[in-house]
């Protein structure tokens, strides 16, 4: 049998493959024309933010699961799959630490202006802490949008940390582990110094910090996003930034042309390329995860993450 790996993973993730007699095939690139051209002949895929398109599935010859590096799935076209017999499914939870931890670096970051300070710094502009303000986070009120692992991973670092007051804006969950709950979005962002991003990317997410949130914001929050790109509507952070209604952003997920464009004009937005579950142990742990998924999957059995049911309606 073998398994597509789309991305690189962690080794020990190919290792755990290779000893139960799965053939990890490594995609020189990760564009979905080599993808479609490497697939027939495989039983699994791995991928990570590639995803898997509605081709690639199609162009496949005995596909059994598609497994994703993560948490996100958005990328993978589950429709298609499901139509073609092939089960999906996630790694959830797996860099939820890793992540959570650069949501707080990222908040920090953006309230004392570090990279900007650093750019300052190193161009010999000297003076920066004297023309710009800088904020404390500690006793003030943090909006948490999304209380999943990650989302709930930074509420306790938040609280524990800097004793934030922590809102939750969830709906679909009902254990906020002792935090307190705001029925509305515009509820959450009236109130919040800090607002972190955590929530799938779902029709219904898209540009959910667009411009009818982002007029509610309080005056001078800082807005976090390691979730996904599509739930900020850029055009309309860069209007809110421009006018002071948003002090700062970090975004560890924008779109590709964000760092050159008017997103980055003004200096106040902190880029990271996609960082969030990039540390060894999330590496390690995510790799491990989505082997393990593909070993059940391709054993008859349905991992518990499964995301769609093959041959039916999706999960």
């Amino acid at each position: 049998m073998k398994c597509l790996i789309v991305q690189p993973i962690h080794a020990e993730g190919l290792e755990l493959l290779r000893q139960a007699g799965v053939e990890p095939v490594l995609c020189p690139k990760s564009d979905m024309q080599t993808v479609v051209r490497m697939i027939p002949g495989c039983d699994a895929v791995i991928t990570r933010d590639a995803g898997l398109t509605a081709a690639a599935i199609q162009a496949s010859n005995g596909l059994r699961v598609v497994v994703v590096h993560g948490a996100g799935h958005d990328a993978v076209d589950k429709d298609a799959a499901t139509r073609k017999g092939v089960l999906v499914c996630n790694t959830p939870g797996a860099n939820a630490r890793s992540v959570s931890e650069l949501a707080l670096a990222l908040a920090l970051a953006a309230a004392r202006r570090v990279p900007a300070a650093d750019r300052s710094e190193r161009t010999g502009a000297y003076g920066f802490r004297e023309r710009e303000t800088f904020f404390e986070l500690s006793g003030k009120t943090a909006l948490i949008v999304g209380f999943g692992a990650t989302g709930a991973g930074l509420g306790h670092m938040l609280k524990a940390a800097l004793d934030m007051r922590v809102l939750v804006y969830s709906p679909r969950v009902s254990d906020l582990q002792g935090f307190e709950r705001v029925t509305s979005l515009e509820t959450g962002l009236s109130q919040a110094d800090l607002v972190s991003l955590h929530t799938p990317l779902r029709p219904e997410t898209r540009h959910l910090i667009g411009e009818t949130a982002l007029s509610v914001i309080k005056p001078g929050a800082i807005l976090v996003n390691t979730a996904r790109a599509g739930l900020v509507n850029e055009e309309a952070l860069v209007a809110a930034i421009d006018a002071g209604r948003v002090f700062a952003a970090g975004l560890d997920v924008y779109t590709h042309e964000a760092p050159l464009g008017p997103l980055a004009a003004g200096g106040r937005v902190i880029f990271t390329p996609h960082l969030g579950g990039a540390t060894e142990e999330a590496l390690r742990r995510v790799a491990v995860g989505a082997a393990r998924n593909v070993l059940t999957a391709l054993s008859g059995g349905r991992p518990a993450t499964a995301l769609n049911v093959p041959g039916g309606m999706s999960a």
